[in-house]
């Protein structure tokens, strides 16, 4: 059978002439079934037998594809990292300085990724609980080129005069913390906002309480 995700029925596969689904396709099948096995029982809870069920083939067939759960970890993280498309959407406002868009469009990103596809952040806590040798990648594709980001844009603020003397990294972590706490009461706990706190309204919130406190009177 073909894998369900947590966003939708899964893509029906193309398949040769000869009736055999072409490669791609076929690991394509087993990163979106893995990465949903693995976001809900973990690394290490999940086996490649299960995995192999989950796409319907044999194990055989899914180590000829990837050798290890290593390495299909590994392709599951460049699959669907999503920091550098972020950053992308940030880059104009930031050069433009407007603090108020960057920070809007840094968390709007997040959040409406995060809750169309949920298992890279749930992949992200697994990897970093469970404590295998895959965290720090996972971390540096998920985290760090945000952190860097923001904390190369406030410092530029703060040496422009425009915000005040505040620790840019700390000052990140505050930023992202709100968000992720957002994402995470929605997509891990399942709690639902009251109607009138949509997500813009979340979003314009954060930033105006983080630009309070950063910028200069």
């Amino acid at each position: 059978m073909l894998p369900t995700t947590e966003i939708g029925e899964p893509r029906k596969p193309a398949r040769s002439r000869r009736g055999r689904i072409p490669r791609e396709e076929r690991r394509r099948q087993i990163i979106e079934a893995a990465a949903t096995l693995f976001s809900r029982k973990g690394f290490r809870g999940t086996t490649t037998r299960e995995i192999a069920g989950a796409v319907g083939v044999s194990e055989a067939m899914l180590f000829k594809h990837f050798a290890t759960k290593e390495e299909l970890y590994a392709a599951i993280i460049e699959a669907k990292s999503h920091g550098r498309r972020v950053l992308d959407a940030a880059v104009e406002a930031a050069e433009r300085e407007d603090d108020a868009e960057v920070l809007r469009t840094l968390a709007r990103e997040m959040i409406e990724r995060t809750r169309a596809d949920p298992t890279l952040m749930r992949l992200t806590f697994f990897s970093a609980l469970e404590g295998h040798a895959l965290s720090e990648m996972m971390f540096r594709s998920r985290v760090q080129q945000l952190d860097d980001f923001l904390s190369r844009y406030i410092a530029k603020r703060i040496a422009a005069g425009a915000f005040r003397s505040v620790d840019p990294l700390q000052a990140t972590w505050n930023f992202f913390g709100m968000v992720a706490y957002h994402v995470q009461l929605r997509e891990l706990f399942g709690q639902k906002p009251p109607r009138r706190l949509t997500t813009e309204r979340a979003v314009e919130e954060m930033v105006a309480l983080f630009l309070h406190g950063v910028r200069r009177a």
